[in-house]
């Protein structure tokens, strides 16, 4: 491979390898000890390693400056070495961490080293599987490296869109560094995806056709004009002088191009060995990753029967809830999920179709984030900004996406929030389910719950766990119902109860594909007939469940639990009760691992009663 590319500055050029030499040359903590060591210290120096591997994520947080601005120029090494050099820094963190004595440790800090003792624990049990991605304080553990909704082909030009910032002639250097490097990591996947096949594991035949359609969208539109990674650095540069966007169009034309080529034609090679089933029941060693990959999402031990039946019951209690209802509205015969079938179907519910449709979304969501953000005194002691965008996701990326997902911006605020909205048909969305998805992407759910967590030391902003961000984003659907988002609107709470019966329909349907060997067909229609979902929603949500074992039932798991606690503490505090008391205990808390979640219930618990 070779870079043609405009030449980095002479200070960047030197950020790049002060930041790099000063991560490498860091010492291996192998024991230390609360008394003599600064455990701040040691964690925080445990979160830059971590952020060595993955500088994207330093990016997005808004702490690739100073010292560590070198890492703004880098991408992360997706090869198989690369994955290689990422296990064994945990592996050495590890040891470091586990050699701390908490027990003398404030309780902030006890969280956190318990929080890395988790996330690392696990995280390794992942790398030790023979094939996949594992992430290491995040969500997305996929056996598949690149597939429709996984992949560099995906997440770096959005990326270098919407979080990479161009603020200055050194930020565009650094893009055009970093999309130098693009190749190079599409074919450090490429290796890996070649790997996996010959142990034989290959995607379902589905996941293919469209992940190919995905990408040969993607070179179509990189070879005529070098696409999106083109012009966002050419409109961001337009008051600088500088050859940027050229520099980007001939990386992309004779560099990028080529490398996506490669994947693609490597996934057109593994379309005729592809069966359709769903599952990793199917697959080498598919039960021990989904095993794990529960592990990983749910923060639990409870196996998939279990879980499934457990999604079964939720599902009854929140239909039951939601029967009055439509009785109210005059929706009186048929189960549920055909009653809700049957107002999706509504024209006063509906948007107009193509853009006028979109920008009408696109308003709605913002008027209900000022709603809501207005509210939140009533829910927390102290409050953060809520600061959040929605965007409307990639072109590129619609046909194989939910119909949303959010996050929190940069630790110091610089770079908001996100809300990515799915655009690609209004048909989507419906005005009685828009206002919940709004409360679980934005406020009170991930970009509110992420401002907090960005308050934390760096290694709490790192690390994240799947039960608690999901069920977090739930609980957030349950304040806004709680604080009267739906007081005058009785569709609307339909919306937000057929949106958590939505999460236990996951809990069955994620265990029926990996455990029970359902088809793909009979998990869309179980959510269609039992939930009245549209084909179109769910077959995307169904696909999605293939590519990332074990994920949405992290969900349901997690709220019921975040509830379950709230319920402890109410009967524990009775009159000293307060709901901003406790929802700020939770914030506060950080994301964490189920079990660490009750150990802070149970320490502000303590705390109000004395």
């Amino acid at each position: 491979m070779t870079h043609d590319f405009a030449p980095l500055t002479r200070r960047h050029a030197l950020n790049v390898l002060a930041a790099g030499t000063a991560l490498l040359s860091l010492p291996a903590r192998a024991a230390v000890k609360s008394g003599s060591v600064n455990v701040d210290a040691v964690l925080d120096d445990i979160a830059w390693r971590l952020l060595d591997h993955t500088p994207e994520g330093a990016t997005s947080l808004g702490v690739d400056t100073g010292t560590h601005a070198g890492l703004r120029a880098r991408l992360e090494d997706r090869s198989q070495a690369g994955r290689d050099a990422y296990a064994a820094t945990l592996r050495r963190s590890l040891v470091a961490v586990n050699a701390i004595d908490a027990a003398p440790l404030d309780h902030a800090t006890r969280t956190s080293v318990a929080v890395v003792k988790s996330a690392f624990t696990t995280a390794l049990d992942g790398f030790a599987l023979p094939y996949g991605d594992v992430a290491v304080g995040g969500w997305r553990n996929t056996p598949y490296v690149v597939i429709q909704n996984v992949g560099a082909y995906l997440d770096t030009p959005k990326f270098l869109d919407a979080d990479h910032p161009v603020h200055t002639r050194e930020d565009a250097d650094a893009y055009i560094a970093r999309l130098s490097k693009f190749d190079g990591q599409l074919d450090g996947e490429l290796g890996r995806v070649k790997a996996a096949a010959a142990y034989g594991l290959v995607p379902p035949d589905f996941l293919l056709d469209r992940a190919i359609a995905q990408m040969t969208s993607t070179i179509a539109e990189a070879r005529a004009d070098g696409g999106g990674m083109v012009t966002s650095i050419a409109q961001r540069t337009t008051q600088m002088r500088g050859t940027w966007a050229a520099d980007a169009k001939r990386i992309v034309s004779g560099n990028v191009v080529p490398a996506l080529e490669r994947q693609l034609a490597e996934l057109q090679r593994q379309r005729p060995l592809a069966k359709s089933d769903p599952g990793m029941r199917e697959r080498p060693d598919g039960p021990a990753f989904y095993a794990w990959a529960l592990r990983a999402s749910t923060t639990t031990q409870v196996p998939p029967d279990e879980i499934h039946q457990r999604g079964l019951q939720e599902l009854a209690a929140l239909h039951a809830r939601m029967e009055p209802i439509l009785q109210s509205l005059g929706y009186t015969t048929g189960t549920v999920g055909a009653r809700m079938a049957a107002l999706g179907q509504d024209k006063r519910f509906m948007f107009p179709a193509g853009d006028p449709g979109r920008e009408e979304i696109l308003a709605f969501i913002r008027k209900r984030i000022d709603w809501i953000r207005a509210q939140m005194p009533r829910a927390f002691r102290v409050l953060v900004s809520g600061n959040v965008e929605v965007r409307r996701l990639p072109l590129s990326e619609e046909p194989g996406a939910p119909g949303a997902y959010g996050g929190a911006g940069s630790k110091d605020g610089t770079v908001p929030g996100k809300m990515w909205i799915n655009l690609g048909t209004t048909d989507l969305h419906r005005k009685y389910d828009l206002p919940t998805l709004v409360h679980h992407e934005a406020i009170p759910g991930h970009v509110w719950q992420g401002e907090y967590a960005n308050k934390l030391p760096l290694i709490r902003s790192i690390l994240a766990f799947n039960a608690y961000s999901e069920g977090w984003a739930l609980y957030g659907e349950q304040l806004a119902d709680e604080l009267g988002a739906y007081d005058t609107d009785p569709v609307g709470r339909l919306g937000y109860l057929q949106s958590l019966a939505f999460r236990a329909c996951r809990m069955v349907v994620d265990t029926g594909l990996h455990a029970k060997g359902w088809t793909r067909d009979q998990a869309v229609r179980f959510f269609m007939e039992k939930n009245g979902n549209k084909r179109e929603e769910v077959a995307s949500e169904v696909d999605r469940y293939c590519s990332w074992p074990g994920q949405a039932c992290g969900y349901k798991m997690g709220h019921s639990q975040i509830v379950a606690q709230r319920a402890r503490a109410q009967q524990a505090l009775r009159t000293a009760y307060d709901l901003r008391d406790y929802d700020q205990a939770v914030v506060d808390g950080g994301n964490v691992p189920l079990d660490v979640l009750a150990q802070n219930v149970s320490e502000y618990i303590a705390a109000k009663r004395t």
